[in-house]
């Protein structure tokens, strides 16, 4: 399933906002761009919008805010990484994904001082620990355990 968020540039670069394959959604970078093509200079506010345009294209791909499991964050200034992750954590606090923030050299469009990408699994009928075991072949670690953690570390060469 692909989706479509109108940007002019999904069909000049040819790309989609967001794509579902199976059990996951899978979100393009996101940029703050408003439907009239401006874009608020604030950084915060331009992260608010990137999450209102994943958040729009996860639910049309029949997922959630609760099932994403990734994001990306680019900055063009690492000053901005307080306000820009303060918003991130408004939205994910409770979810608490895995995440990277990233300082560019720059994104696409000069006014754009952030950009970001998300990943979501729908399935999740298995608590975590039940598929990262799963995914290991092996029970998962006490990480307090010094030895076994030790042993599984000399298990991996």
């Amino acid at each position: 399933m692909l989706v479509s968020s109108g940007s002019p540039f999904e069909s000049t670069i040819g790309f989609s906002r967001a794509v579902r394959v199976g059990d996951r959604v899978i979100v393009s970078g996101t940029a703050p761009i408003w439907p009239d093509g401006s874009c608020d200079p604030d950084a915060a506010i331009q992260m608010r919008r990137c999450l209102e345009i994943i958040i729009a294209a996860l639910r049309e791909a029949g997922a959630e805010p609760s099932d994403v499991v990734r994001t990306r964050v680019y900055l063009v200034d690492g000053a901005d990484a307080a306000a820009v992750g303060a918003v991130h954590g408004e939205v994910f606090g409770t979810i608490r994904p895995a995440s990277t923030m990233i300082v560019a050299g720059g994104l696409l469009d000069p006014r754009w001082r952030v950009e970001v990408e998300a990943e979501a699994v729908l399935s999740q009928d298995a608590s975590e620990t039940e598929w990262l075991s799963r995914d290991l072949g092996r029970p998962l670690i006490d990480p307090e355990d010094k030895e076994v953690v030790r042993t599984a570390l000399d298990d991996r060469s």
